[in-house]
């Protein structure tokens, strides 16, 4: 039987340290993402460019469809969608079924729960739509006030009677909840949701540079230093929330780029001035707050409409140079249009910027101790 080796014997030599060590595990590097992967794809899924890409792809071709068709039907003028209440609701109506199909189909390829899931979850939203309902009617009111006070418009006799009063008031309150429901569903439920999760300060304002210089090339177009005023009002605040890298950053660099973009589509509109695109942006920015403060867009999409509605339908103003028929009051714009508005309406008047003022005043006072701090995408996603 053989002894077992001495250990201390000179002519034994120990094994190498690495022979005697453990082997360790080394784990897999993680391979990188493949370019194409990284192109279109980030930590929250579809980049939010394409994302933008597509949509606007959508619906222009749902749009074209839904338009052709209703022209062939003859159910709108294309040269004149509101000359009666019925065009009117009609020609809305091409607009907003083709953002809710874009929209839709989006959601889908984004592997979202719903179309709720762009800025319209939160709490209380029935109490949010109807006290926008009532914060727009209230304001639009106040502007009114101020210029019939003033001596800057004149109030006519009543323009409807009888059945007539209910009906144009229901026809046009569909008109301009489908208004509501689009440019809101539009610019602060899809676009600023989206432009939420994926902008920072530089493509902010590469975009708002884009659309500010198109309007170059637009001879057109009505009051366009209403959208330099709000780019440039923008510019110094989003530098400076970029560089301190303040949370939520991305939300206010979309306000600033969808609020441009909301007063560059209104200077399409017949009899506009460079006061009502910048109230249009404004508005625009106010409806962005109401977001942040709810959690939601409901109160932006009731105070649209309410605004729009009084201004068309009750009062019978100009509404960006058109006055609607089948309106209850009748007023006429008197004096300097600097403080009228002229053929632009209320919304032309330099009061409608205190106003506009007054109305973010009471939403930061009524829903701002209230808020969660939380947007619909930071629910989405965290």
């Amino acid at each position: 039987m053989p002894f077992p080796e001495d250990p201390t014997d000179p002519e034994i030599q120990p094994l190498p340290e690495a022979l005697q060590a453990e082997p360790e595990f080394n784990a897999p590097t993680p391979k990188k993402p493949h370019w194409l992967h990284w192109t279109f794809l980030g930590d929250e899924g579809l980049r939010a460019g394409w994302s933008v890409l597509i949509f606007t792809l959508l619906f222009v071709i749902f749009a074209s469809g839904v338009g052709f068709a209703a022209i062939k039907l003859h159910l709108i003028n294309p040269k004149n969608p509101f000359n009666t209440a019925t065009s009117a609701l009609y020609g809305e109506l091409v607009n907003f079924l083709p953002f809710l199909g874009a929209a839709a189909l989006v959601a889908l390829i984004e592997r979202r729960r719903s179309l709720l899931a762009f800025n319209l979850t939160g709490p209380r939203r029935v109490p949010h739509f109807f006290s926008g309902l009532a914060a727009g009617f209230l304001a639009l009111s106040a502007l009114v006030g101020a210029l019939a006070w003033g001596g800057w418009l004149h109030f006519g006799g009543v323009a409807l009677s009888g059945t007539a009063v209910f009906k144009y008031a229901g026809l046009w309150g569909l008109v301009f909840l489908l208004v509501g429901c689009f440019e809101e569903g539009t610019f602060r439920c899809y676009l600023q949701f989206t432009l939420t999760r994926g902008i920072n300060f530089w493509w902010a304002l590469g975009i708002v540079g884009v659309f500010s210089t198109l309007l170059w090339f637009t001879p057109k177009s009505n009051g366009p230093a209403g959208v330099y005023a709000v780019a440039l009002l923008g510019l110094v605040p989003c530098l400076i929330l970029h560089l301190k890298k303040t949370p939520r950053n991305g939300f206010w660099q979309a306000a600033w780029v969808t609020s441009t973009i909301f007063g560059y589509i209104h200077t399409s509109n017949p009899g506009e001035s460079w006061i009502g695109i910048l109230a249009a942006a404004l508005i625009g920015f106010v409806f962005c707050v109401s977001i942040y403060v709810t959690g939601s867009a409901w109160w932006a999409i009731g105070c649209h409409a309410s605004w729009d509605w009084a201004e068309t339908y009750f009062y019978g103003t100009p509404d960006s140079g058109m006055v609607a028929p089948g309106h209850y009051l009748t007023t006429t714009p008197a004096g300097n249009a600097l403080w009228s508005g002229g053929a632009d309406g209320p919304e032309g008047s330099l009061l409608v910027l205190g106003v506009i003022l007054l109305l973010l005043a009471a939403l930061l006072v009524i829903h701002g101790r209230k808020h969660s701090g939380t947007t619909a995408l930071e629910r989405a996603i965290g």
